[in-house]
């Protein structure tokens, strides 16, 4: 073959430092994020609260992003949106509810006697990963090996049980082999946390750095330092790998720096912790018979630059400057990432009132199918920003205060061509078992037959899972109880 030169053009995304910041704050939870901005108003002079927090960042309704005119920093902080007088509705035209009535959220806060906080359902790494499977298309012969890989995973993510004893759990399904084994496992690293499932360290440190460019700074010199230098970067003996990599300090400086910020135990962040208190991130309501969505104040901060200390730059001294103009580049990053974390998480909140404005007017029951690749293609973005933004965010509705993941499930085929979404068939598995003959409970093969009577096609072994889902105790376990 002779040589020969080949140009292609491609899109690779670049994790630039600011994309790095918006893809973490994406991810954090409120509290979260509160905790992390008052820790940037500590630490950054030019950042500042404006003067009138409660004018700065109105609640929008409807299809638009909501307006953030406080997040502009080439205004004051004390600038305010149009005034209330000019946008709020007459007093006759109240919102519509169901069952019950329900008013759209106050433009400075939500009234404590109307929105309890609700107490979130405990989920380790496992429960995680496996809902991020039920959303992959993948075989059931695959799946059923992820499924398998997942459960052996420890909490710090990492997978320390043998291919052999992998395969000795699945032989009651399928004799697989140990390359079938390893192909889906490097699928399941690639779930959320990146590097989880991994044999090693190094094997998730590398993982974690397949999601960096290819040409971004010091990424070669990180790779080849976590293949084969581990143990040099632990004794952070910097001028050793200099001379092992052949390359100047400031390389080595550049990827030790990268390496730092991976995440040597992934699983930890998704650990099982003690419940915690929760306040919606989102509303969902009715205004004239359309279900529309608010964001909560709390998801708009509102941050703005201190204009006291932005004019000293242009007097200061060459150091001092050089440290207001890194600070206020920062604090730029900061409030656009802000603007950028709010406009996603309503962007992802209406297309789920959207996709689910079923299951708001008529109950569980009415749930639809709905995964993340549907929301992604909806909005524009990539499915893992859908993930992060449904992760701990939470969204009020009339029926309720749920996490946004909750309104995504699979499909269950109908015998009318259509699709019924898991979390539907589990209210009508529970619906059937409430309405049960008392001391004649029904089996799980007879809630499925019934289910199968309903166009519902589903097997025994699904419903049991169903049923275990929701803690519904087997039918000779209510017959003793009954």
């Amino acid at each position: 073959m002779k040589p020969a030169l080949n140009l292609r053009l491609h899109q690779q995304l670049a994790l630039t430092p600011q994309l790095q910041q918006a893809i973490r704050l994406l991810q954090l939870s409120s509290v979260e994020l509160e905790m992390e901005l008052r820790e940037a108003l500590e630490s950054n002079p030019l950042l500042e609260l404006p003067d009138e927090p409660g004018e700065a960042a109105p609640a929008e309704t409807g299809t638009e992003a909501p307006s953030a005119e406080f997040l502009d920093n080439r205004s004051s902080g004390s600038e305010t949106t149009s005034s209330e007088s000019e946008t709020r509705e007459p007093e006759e035209d109240r919102f519509e509810a169901l069952d019950t009535s329900f008013d759209t959220p106050s433009r400075n806060a939500a009234p404590d006697d109307e929105f309890e906080p609700q107490e979130p359902e405990r989920q380790d790494l496992r429960d995680h990963l496996l809902w991020q499977l039920n959303l992959t298309p993948m075989s059931a012969r695959d799946r059923a090996i992820a499924v398998a890989v997942i459960e052996a995973v420890d909490d710090d993510g990492y997978l320390h049980e043998p291919v052999e004893a992998i395969q000795q759990g699945l032989a009651s399904l399928y004799n697989v082999d140990a390359d079938e084994i390893e192909a889906v496992r490097h699928r399941v690293q690639r779930f959320d946390p990146l590097g989880v499932a991994s044999r090693n360290l190094r094997e998730c440190l590398l993982v974690q750095l397949d999601a960096f460019e290819t040409d971004a700074e010091g990424i070669a010199v990180a790779r080849a330092i976590v293949a084969d230098h581990l143990e040099v970067l632990a004794k952070n003996d910097r001028a050793r790998l200099s001379r092992s990599l052949k390359v100047g300090s400031d390389q080595i400086d550049h990827a030790v720096q990268l390496i730092r910020a991976l995440d040597p135990k992934p699983g930890s962040s998704v650990a099982s912790a003690a419940p915690e208190y929760v306040a919606p991130d989102a509303y969902a309501f009715r205004h004239h018979g359309q279900w529309q969505v608010s964001l909560a104040p709390g998801c708009q901060p509102q941050l703005a630059i201190n204009r006291h200390y932005e004019s000293l730059i242009a007097r200061a001294q060459r150091d001092d400057a050089s440290y207001l103009r890194g600070q206020l580049q920062e604090a730029r990053w900061l409030i656009k990432s802000l603007k950028t974390r709010a406009d996603t998480i309503l962007k992802v909140a209406q297309a789920i009132v959207r996709a689910q404005s079923a299951f708001l007017d008529y109950g569980p029951e009415a749930m639809k199918p709905l995964v993340l690749k549907d929301v992604a293609e909806e909005i524009g973005m990539h499915e893992s920003t859908v993930s992060r933004v449904t992760t701990r965010k939470f969204l009020y509705t009339p029926r309720g205060t749920f996490e946004f993941k909750h309104f995504f499930s699979s499909g269950v085929s109908t015998v009318d061509g259509g699709s019924a979404s898991a979390t539907a068939i589990q209210a009508m598995i529970r619906k059937l078992i409430e309405a049960e003959p008392t001391g004649k409970p029904l089996s799980d093969q007879g809630l499925a037959e019934e289910l199968n009577r309903r166009g519902i096609n589903v097997a025994r072994r699904t419903v049991a899972k169903y049923r275990e889902a929701m803690n519904i105790a087997a039918s000779n376990e209510r017959c003793r109880l009954s």
